[in-house]
């Protein structure tokens, strides 16, 4: 992994506060654990049926049962609990979630998501993803700002098939901190070593940028 993803999942761990039932996606979020102090108190979720989550472990070290809704092997900490993926969703449902973390292929400057299906290439489905993003009390997408063409994933308006409209609080990516606001994207953070003339080259809708020096990761 990259020192630039590396941050910004070191970064993510920042806005998961004390006392919080947190969701790591699929992706770069569920890398999120391993940022985050072994007796942090928080209460993670995963939605094929765990919560209470520890570090990820090796395939060696691992028991093989225990994985993520990513299929990365886990560890249990004091009071983990297991259950069906119907007691599970009923969580997710019923807005016990304060936060997940979410992966994307778009955002748009008015949060609507595009996470699960490019067209042409083979999908299981949107999953889990949907629901999440429509009922977590808030929405934080970790993803790179651009994908491997260069082409950028935050947009006036996605082009993708939606997973939830206007669900997005917050872009953590490998270029900076943005969050999304009734005016559109606003620059929060710069990543180390990222200039804003590249982040905002890199972004393709209108980037608001506050007055002031603007902090970095």
């Amino acid at each position: 992994m990259s020192d630039a993803k590396t941050r910004l999942i070191a970064r993510a761990a920042r806005d998961i506060a004390p006392g919080m039932t947190v969701n790591l996606g699929i992706g770069l979020p569920t890398q999120v654990v391993n940022h985050l102090a072994p007796d942090f108190p928080v209460c993670l979720h995963t939605e094929n049926g765990m919560t209470g989550i520890g570090p990820t472990l090796s395939h060696d070290a691992a028991d093989r049962n225990l994985i993520d809704a990513g299929g990365a092997y886990v560890s249990p900490i004091p009071g983990s609990a297991y259950f069906d993926s119907a007691t599970s969703f009923a969580m997710v449902r019923s807005g016990r979630l304060d936060l997940t973390m979410l992966g994307a292929f778009e955002v748009a400057e008015n949060g609507d998501l595009a996470n699960w299906k490019i067209p042409g290439k083979f999908s299981p489905g949107a999953g889990g993803g949907m629901e999440l993003a429509q009922k977590a009390r808030r929405v934080v997408v970790l993803t790179t700002h651009t994908d491997r063409a260069g082409n950028p994933k935050l947009l006036t308006r996605c082009s993708l098939p939606l997973t939830a409209a206007g669900c997005v609080n917050r872009v953590i990516s490998d270029m900076g901190v943005i969050d999304v606001t009734p005016a559109g994207f606003a620059l929060r953070e710069l990543a180390q070593g990222v200039t804003l003339e590249q982040v905002k080259s890199a972004t393709g809708a209108p980037l608001h940028v506050p007055d002031g020096e603007i902090p970095t990761f």
